[in-house]
């Protein structure tokens, strides 16, 4: 009997360098694919906000739509449903008779859940499951510790790892399989009034106005790198706040995976090669080893990065003072910087690194409110939102976290530094004095 073997995508939206792909071409005579959009990631948090509002939501549509494209050049069918993964999927795998799941390795606690409630549902205890770790630089087998014992100290992460762990080369999963594997598929892509928003125009001020996806991504990594060569200058700009080029912008494809680590690490070695090898083009390295120490971090301490404590178990005095929560989100703080990043957040989803660490230490450090719902504010505005490095800086910046010396940010300082002419605050505060 023919096997087929389902890929189950979830924050790996892209064909090159997967897998899950991969492995389930090599295994089956069938292959088909499918995503979900889960309605709780549309509902309302603990804490009263979406779990993901319009900005995000729209890149996640454009992210599926351009993958099921890039699939279908391979004759991979994709599936979109519109429910939870285990009310729909059971049904699908019978009525397909799948054997086989292949899917990126999840750990924190909604993505274990859910999987759990697929597993134990009805008619799925005979289908293997085949998991891979697409997400990281370092992959988990390569690093010098074990899992349960990583540093807590970035910098001692970090030159370990350096020193001592190697990154995998890309794989290849540019396979075209037969067109009788392109099934007929009448599953639509839902629009944002589907999810239960309203269209919006991007608001031309934004320094985000990319869209998602997997081609998207590639072309933004192709004129960042090799069109404007502005890679060549990251270290120097990355402190920017004011439009698309100061900062790579990889973030948002890095979060729902429409991009891969490991491909952003080999053009940044094929561009030191060709181009040119300097501090800035380390530092884009650098700047993703982050992203796999909070990875780790999030792997190794499991719940303790939502706890209020986070994971030195701290027991400091939060407020959860409403009025000042609404302030700090509607930019009506005394801080004029911390307003101009929160009102740019709120109109774009998008905030520069500096803005993220500055408006975030006023919140926990200034103002002493709780820190989880300045996270689960990010969390539902931001269209890069990583569970692992949302929740590992709010903690790194609270006090609860991977921050050895526990600072506090000058906000005045920080605006005098990096806005020193206020154009800024005049971009986004048009209607304050200065």
């Amino acid at each position: 009997m023919a096997s087929t073997g389902l890929i189950w995508f979830r924050n790996d939206l892209r064909v090159h360098d997967n897998h899950s792909i991969r492995k389930a071409i090599v295994s089956n005579d069938r292959v088909l694919s499918v995503y979900c959009f889960d309605p709780r990631h549309f509902g309302r948090s603990d804490f009263g906000f979406r779990k993901t509002e319009k900005f995000r939501a729209q890149f996640l549509i454009d992210s599926v739509g351009q993958l099921r494209e890039n699939l279908e050049k391979r004759n991979i069918p994709l599936f979109v449903f519109f429910g939870t993964p285990e009310d729909t999927l059971p049904h699908f795998i019978a009525k397909h008779s799948v054997q086989s799941i292949y899917l990126q390795k999840e750990w924190t606690p909604e993505e274990t859940s859910i999987e759990k409630a697929l597993r134990t549902s009805d008619g799925m205890q005979t289908v293997i499951w085949t998991h891979t770790y697409d997400q990281f630089l370092f992959h988990p087998e390569g690093i010098p510790f074990d899992l349960n014992n990583i540093p807590d100290v970035f910098t001692n992460f970090r030159r370990k790892c350096e020193r001592y762990a190697t990154i995998k080369e890309e794989v290849r999963t540019d396979d075209v399989l037969p067109e009788e594997n392109l099934l007929p598929n009448p599953t639509q892509i839902p629009t944002l009034e589907d999810l239960g928003f309203t269209s919006f125009e991007i608001d031309p001020r934004t320094a985000f106005p990319f869209k998602g996806g997997e081609t998207e991504a590639a072309n933004r990594l192709q004129d960042y790198f090799w069109n404007t060569r502005n890679l060549s200058v990251y270290k120097k700009t990355r402190n920017g706040l004011i439009g698309p080029d100061y900062s790579s912008k990889f973030s948002p494809w890095l979060a729902n995976g429409s991009l891969s680590a490991r491909t952003v690490y080999h053009k940044i070695k094929q561009y030191e090669a060709e181009v040119e090898k300097n501090e800035s083009t380390y530092w884009l390295i650098f700047e993703m080893i982050w992203r796999d120490f909070f990875k780790y971090i999030s792997l190794q301490y499991d719940n303790s990065i939502f706890k209020i404590g986070g994971i030195l178990n701290k027991d400091y005095s939060w407020s959860t003072d409403s009025d000042l929560i609404k302030d700090w989100i509607d930019g009506k703080t005394p801080e004029r910087f911390v307003n101009a990043n929160m009102i740019e957040l709120k109109n774009t989803g998008w905030m520069s690194n500096r803005g993220r660490q500055n408006v975030s230490s006023y919140f926990a450090k200034h103002l002493q409110l709780d820190w989880r719902i300045g996270a689960a504010y990010f969390e539902s505005m931001l269209i890069d939102y990583d569970v692992h490095s949302n929740y590992g800086n709010w903690m790194y910046v609270a006090g609860v976290g991977n921050d050895p010396r526990d600072r506090q940010f000058n906000i005045k300082f920080q605006a005098e530094r990096y806005d020193t002419n206020h154009i800024f605050q005049k971009l986004w505060l048009q209607d304050q004095m200065f």
